[in-house]
């Protein structure tokens, strides 16, 4: 653990025990992994092993090597590995800036079903930037973070992450314009790392003080930008940012969640027609008793996750009208109703030609793949199939409606239209309406993750690695030496659109 000063006036607690901030810094000061159930754990550590996929399959796309090379060449060397290039670092802040953004690189990595944010890219870049950091400073006098240290801390920026985020009505904030997990995100990078490294619960409510003030992020970011990638690793190099500066008795501003004036809930839920705007006491509700690490979902599909129950929509009439759905020569028109965050989200009218970024967050696009391949992996996001004539086709026959009449905030209904075909087809519309998407109903299974993890990684590392890897992972509590990790995440890996 890292060395702390808990004793000096004012950093041993947090300025309001009782406040939302200070009953968060508490819990998360106090938090053992005997408190954590262990299915919780169990899920955690698939959970992980998820994002350590992302990162793998994020490394080397080609929105990834022009930010790394970009940073190498802004940046002096540090002592924090960027994972899979072969032994390159960089600072602490940096290094997690990148590694969060191969996580985040082609829309594969986990969400929150209440709040949503990814939870991996802003949690596990911040750790292992902190673990690197950590030993390389020689600032420790206990002994290293070992595996079950950094478990615990993952599930506690797990549970901080989505608390902070229905603090601003979780997804509403989309409707807004906001980028969720980077405004929610840099306080579950302080919060994880802040445990790691052993900060007293004013330290920690300092670093989140720290951290909150740093928020931010542009949902316009979604439509052509590189940048959508980097938003949460943003989020995870300032969260550590905040906790290292904590750790080195910096102070943050105190009470950050419920300040009126200034605070992060009162300003970042200014004229969201919401009232009360903002929900302080979310921050800190049930902590302990509830654990939001159950609401991450893992992505089945390689889409930004508003998406998803549009792609099983199309799944469903490809199963129920198989021969109808190949002959898509014929559709007429497709409607896709959607509730409010995720039209605002991914409802728009996408223009000819679009990037990787924009294809995978617009419903009407990754319906049009879904129709025509069968499938949305990275290999639909190619840039040879980017601007196909067929599937533009049917983008352009494509509406999106904004419709909260649907009964859950993930249900979506998808009708298509086809050409008359006599007699035989009677009916020249099919509809299929469905609650929520495969990942939700039902969410993936460990044993599903552990196969996604498998396909992703095919290909882009050897066997024998992938092996060392997932028991790894999977065995984190029994992992005593940290850089046994960093180690098997070091050596280069290969891009899977090449």
């Amino acid at each position: 653990m890292g060395s702390i000063a808990a004793d000096s006036v004012g950093i041993a607690q947090p300025s309001d025990p009782t406040g939302p901030t200070g009953r968060l810094a508490n819990w998360i000061g106090k938090v053992t992994l005997g408190d954590v159930p262990v299915h919780i754990q169990n899920r955690a550590k698939h959970i992980i092993l998820d994002g350590i996929a992302c990162l793998i399959v994020g490394a080397h796309l080609p929105g990834s090597e022009v930010a790394a090379k970009a940073i190498f060449d802004m940046e002096a060397p540090g002592k924090c590995t960027v994972f899979g290039w072969g032994g390159q670092k960089l600072s602490p802040l940096q290094a997690a800036l990148l590694n969060s953004t191969f996580i985040q690189g082609f829309e594969l990595d986990d969400w929150h079903s209440e709040a949503p944010l990814h939870s991996n890219s802003l949690v596990l870049p911040a750790l292992l930037a902190a673990v690197e950091h950590d030993i390389s400073s020689q600032v420790s006098t206990k002994k290293a973070p070992s595996g079950s240290d950094l478990l615990l801390a993952a599930i506690v920026g797990f549970e901080v992450g989505p608390r902070v985020g229905l603090g601003l009505y979780g997804a509403h904030i989309l409707s807004m314009g906001w980028h969720s997990g980077a405004v929610f995100g840099p306080s579950a990078a302080a919060a994880s790392s802040g445990k790691l490294l052993g900060l007293s619960p004013g330290q920690i409510e300092d670093a989140l003080g720290i951290a909150c003030t740093q928020a931010g992020g542009l949902m316009s970011a979604q439509f052509e930008s590189d940048v959508k990638r980097m938003q949460h690793g943003f989020a995870a190099r300032n969260g550590l940012f905040g906790t290292l500066l904590a750790r080195g008795n910096y102070i943050g501003i105190k009470r950050v969640y419920e300040q009126d004036y200034g605070g992060f809930l009162a300003c970042f839920s200014r004229g969201n027609g919401k009232e009360p705007t903002h929900l302080p006491e979310e921050v800190a509700k049930d902590l302990g008793t509830t654990w939001k690490t159950e609401g991450i979902r893992l992505k089945a599909y390689s889409a930004m996750a508003g998406t998803h129950c549009t792609v099983d929509c199309v799944r469903d009439l490809q199963e129920k009208y198989p021969t109808r759905m190949k002959d898509y020569k014929k559709i007429n028109k497709i409607t896709i109703e959607m509730g409010q965050a995720m039209y605002h989200h991914g409802g728009w009218v996408a223009e000819r030609p679009l990037k990787a970024i924009g294809a995978q967050m617009n419903n009407a696009y990754v319906a049009a793949t879904q129709i025509i391949d069968n499938a949305v992996t990275p290999a639909q996001f190619r840039p040879t199939n980017l601007d196909r004539d067929e599937v533009w086709d049917l983008v352009e026959k494509t509406t999106c409606v904004e419709e909260n009449d649907l009964q859950h905030k993930f249900a979506t209904r998808l009708t298509i239209a086809f050409q008359a075909d006599g007699d035989s087809q009677p009916s020249d519309t099919v509809e299929s309406h469905l609650s929520g998407p495969r990942g939700i109903f039902p969410e993936l299974s460990n044993e599903d993750i552990i196969q996604k993890w498998r396909t992703l990684v095919s290909g882009l590392i050897d066997d024998s690695r992938r092996q060392k890897i997932e028991d790894l992972v999977l065995n984190l509590d029994s992992c005593e030496q940290l850089t046994d990790f960093i180690e098997l995440l070091t050596p280069p890996t290969k891009n899977p659109l090449a």
